[in-house]
Order: C-alpha cells, then structure tokens, then sequence
C-alpha cells in the first residue's frame, strides 16, 4: 500500500527572511481528475514563459493525485517561481526569473543513451505520453539553508528507465543539462563547468520518489525551474535535480558532477539531506522556509533525509553518511 508521507513534528516558522516578500498563498490544491495531459505544442512554446503566474494563462492539464504527497501547504507559485537557483542564468536568486526567457523550449529532445539495451532519443511530446502524470507535493531543501513545498507534476523516472533497458554495467545515472551560451547567459561565468552535470546511483534513480518532471503547480514547467524537464530527488539537496536535461547516460562508474567537482569537500556525490553533516561554512540542523511568516521567522529544525526517511533510508544501509555525504 502506498504511504502518505507526513511532517514528523508539527512544523515552526524559520529564521531568515526570503528575498521575495510572503505574499497571498494558493489553497493547497485539491486532488485533480485521473488522466494524461494533454499539451499543445503552442502551450509547451508559450505556455512556459519566465516568470509566468499560477493563473497566468499558461498550459494548464489534468494529472492524478498522488498519495506520495506532503501533506504540508505549498509554497506561493510566486516564490517557487521567483526565487530559485539555475546558475546558467545568474548566481543571484532573481536572475532565473529575470533572465530565463531568452530560453528555447521547443523544439527540444533528450537522449538517452550509454548503457541500454534501447537507446533513444526522444522528443518532449514522446517523454510526455509515457506515463500518467502526477501531482508529487514534495519538501524540497537547499543546500543553502532554505526550503520549499512545491507541487511537481511529472512521473516517476523508473518508466523511462523501465522502457530503455539498462543493461547489468549499468550502475549510476548522469543527467547532463542545456548548455548554450546564446540562451543562458549565466554560462559565461567561471563558477562552474559547463555543461552542468549531475547523476544518481541507478537504485535512486529508479526509486518510487525520483520525478521525471513537467510542470507544477497545475501548468507547464516554468523556464526559471528547468523547462521543459527536469529531475527532482526529494531527499537530496535541491543541487542534484538537473534541470532542463539534455541527455541522459547510463554508466558503470559514477559520474564526475559539476559542484563534486568545483568544491569536493562541500559537495559529496550523495548530498542527502542529513542535519548531522555541517557545510563546511554553516551548520544544515536547521532551515528557513521561504515565504513563511514574514519577518518572524524562526528555526525550523531539518529533517533527515528531508523526511524521506521511511521511503529511502534503506537505499544507504551500511553506509557511513558522514563520509559519504
């Protein structure tokens, strides 16, 4: 049977205001009517303009609910939408809102590819007809210190992966990201290396929780938070959901990632939510949950695993989290 996941204490404001102001919440969304989506490829081009608003007129679609879900309000569409990390479009928490528009949503493809029986490459309204979509209300956490609970509409990446065949060398998941200079002007800085690159143990990949994903909120992906697809790994950093994927390649041994590489002692390959291993330069016990309560936020202590802990602590049985964190 499947579980509900729910906050394992009762939830308390946290301590550091947001950038972008508490504004009017949504109600938390009720449960949407059983079916596919159904997308235009007008609504895909048009639909998922930056800093486009929850009832903006964007592509809207139907998708089963989930009983996966967070049972804790989400977070405003316009703070999910507004302040976020894409570092191909600014280090700053406003640029992808400001500067994701000059991205191309269509024509768009992913290729999957390495080791599979089936590789292939498909095209976004292929990716889209492969499973039922579903609305995940999912914790998101940032390395960085902040939180979020967004409703991700998507399906669970083990459909794909279930449809290319892995074959037995295949052990990890890298997902490779967009990577032009002409659309993302944030690929002129050095801070990272170009493409962005992240990857997952083929287990996690395949668990029940990781989304292939399209849209939330009810409508398209937003450009400002990976339009047109995206990976989300809810017990993880918010780092390892690649955004705007490319590629997706099935390997033996595990990916070299993009901030493993840039700073190895701040950011493991695993980067589970875990209040027991400190950043080098804070402290992850406890965290701030955007747009909530305004200028009186206090601490809200983080959860294990992001409290995920039930669905994917066995995944990591035997393993020291302290060393490979």
């Amino acid at each position: 049977m499947p579980l509900r996941i729910r906050s394992s204490g009762e939830p308390r404001p946290s301590e550091i205001t947001p950038r972008i102001l508490h504004e009017n919440r949504r109600e938390v969304l009720k449960a949407a009517a059983a079916g596919l989506a159904a997308w235009s490829a007008a609504g895909i081009a048009h639909g998922a303009s930056a800093g486009s608003a929850g009832q903006s007129g964007a592509q809207k679609f139907q998708a089963r609910s989930s009983t996966l879900s967070t049972i804790e309000k989400p977070t405003s569409y316009k703070d999910v939408t507004g302040y976020n990390n894409f570092y191909e479009f600014g280090t700053d928490k406003d640029d992808p809102v400001n500067y994701a528009g000059s991205l191309r949503v269509r024509p768009w493809t992913v290729a999957v590819e390495g080791e599979v029986a089936r590789p292939r490459v498909f095209d976004i309204d292929e990716l889209l007809k492969l499973a039922p979509l579903e609305e995940r209300v999912y914790r998101m956490r940032c390395v960085e210190g902040w939180s979020m609970v967004i409703p991700w509409i998507g399906y669970p990446l083990a459909e794909l992966i279930r449809r290319v065949e892995p074959t037995g060398n295949a052990k990890y998941v890298e997902f490779v990201t967009l990577a032009d200079a002409k659309q993302m002007p944030g690929l002129r800085s050095s801070v990272l290396s170009w493409p962005y690159v992240e990857g997952l143990r083929i287990d996690e990949a395949s668990h029940a929780l990781t989304l292939l994903t399209v849209g939330l909120y009810g409508e398209v992906l937003p450009k400002q938070n990976g339009a047109p697809v995206r990976i989300v790994v809810p017990w993880k950093y918010g780092f390892k959901s690649g955004k705007s994927l490319v590629r997706i390649r099935f390997v033996e041994k595990q990916p070299k990632t993009s901030w493993n590489l840039s700073a190895p002692h701040e950011y493991g390959f695993y980067s589970n939510v875990n209040p027991q291993v400190s950043h080098p330069r804070w402290s992850q016990a406890t965290e701030r949950r955007i747009g909530e309560d305004g200028f009186l936020q206090r601490k809200r202590p983080t959860q294990m695993f992001n409290g995920y802990a039930e669905q994917v602590a066995s995944l990591y049985a035997g393993m020291d989290l302290r060393k490979q964190y």
